[in-house]
């Protein structure tokens, strides 16, 4: 067996037709897992699912907004009753606005909350049962990945920011860095099931457009990084895949900067 295929793994991947989701979704599907692309756009995931689909791939649209908690519930009684098991989940689905000190509102810490903290723990609350069965099943164990961010580890410099309207807001952050420590609970509170909990966070992946759009910020990004470039997203997806797998069966608890060096300096 290849370590770093995942033939027959059901994943749910949330968050799926994003910058970095689609990224995701390609290199799981690759692997030869059949994923679950959950988001709240239901044509778009049934473009993408079809896509992956004429490339030979096993994927299924799965309409999924995670600030519901009903629509959670539901989603995991269509994984439940569709599949009968549920191999990994990679928790990647977030919306939010810019913002600054000064413009971010409780409510936007509020809808954060639920992103980056509630949604993926009531998640792997509800897979559970499944990912316990996974859990005896499969020799790398059941796993579960968060893509939180180098910005729950750091704070964004507001010199590279100032005025180019992507500020970075303290929302995104203070949530991010608590689903690296949830991470770790979990991690900790779940290995006697075999189930495996990491994170991972990306570094500077902003989608192609701010390069042609605001070629001074994003020359502002890159200069930071050590190693003066911008992160492609299959660069984040790969270590993903990889965490899922038998590669990485012991492996938990860890969160892995995917930075380019950017928290190293």
């Amino acid at each position: 067996m290849n370590r770093f295929e995942l033939n027959d793994y059901v994943i749910l991947l949330t968050g799926a037709t994003g910058h970095l989701g689609r990224a995701i979704a390609q290199a799981l599907t690759e692997a030869k897992a059949h994923v679950i692309l959950a988001g709240r756009d239901g044509e778009k995931l049934e473009r993408l699912a079809e896509q992956l689909s004429k490339q030979g791939a096993l994927a299924t649209a799965l309409q999924l907004d995670v600030e519901s908690e009903s629509a959670r519930r539901e989603a995991m009684h269509f994984i439940e009753s569709r599949f009968g098991r549920l191999d990994g989940i990679v928790n990647n689905a977030y919306a939010g606005r810019t913002g600054t000190v000064v413009s971010s509102s409780i409510e936007d810490f509020e809808r954060a909350t639920t992103f980056n903290l509630s949604a993926p723990f009531q998640l792997v609350q509800l897979a559970l049962p499944l990912l316990e069965a996974a859990g005896q099943r499969l020799k790398g164990g059941a796993s579960v990945v968060n893509v939180a961010s180098m910005y729950g580890m750091v704070s964004p410099n507001p010199e590279i920011y100032l005025d180019s309207g992507a500020n970075n807001p303290p929302f995104y952050g203070a949530t991010k860095a608590g689903l690296i420590q949830l991470t770790k609970y979990l991690a900790c509170h779940l290995a006697g099931a075999n189930i495996r909990v990491n994170s991972v966070s990306p570094g500077p992946f902003p989608p192609p457009s701010i390069k042609s759009d605001q070629p001074d910020f994003h020359e502002k990004l890159r200069a930071k990084v050590p190693l003066k470039r911008i992160g492609v997203a299959s660069e984040v997806a790969d270590p993903i895949l990889f965490l899922l797998g038998p590669g990485a069966s012991y492996i938990t608890g860890v969160n892995l900067p995917i930075d380019g060096g950017w928290t190293a300096w």
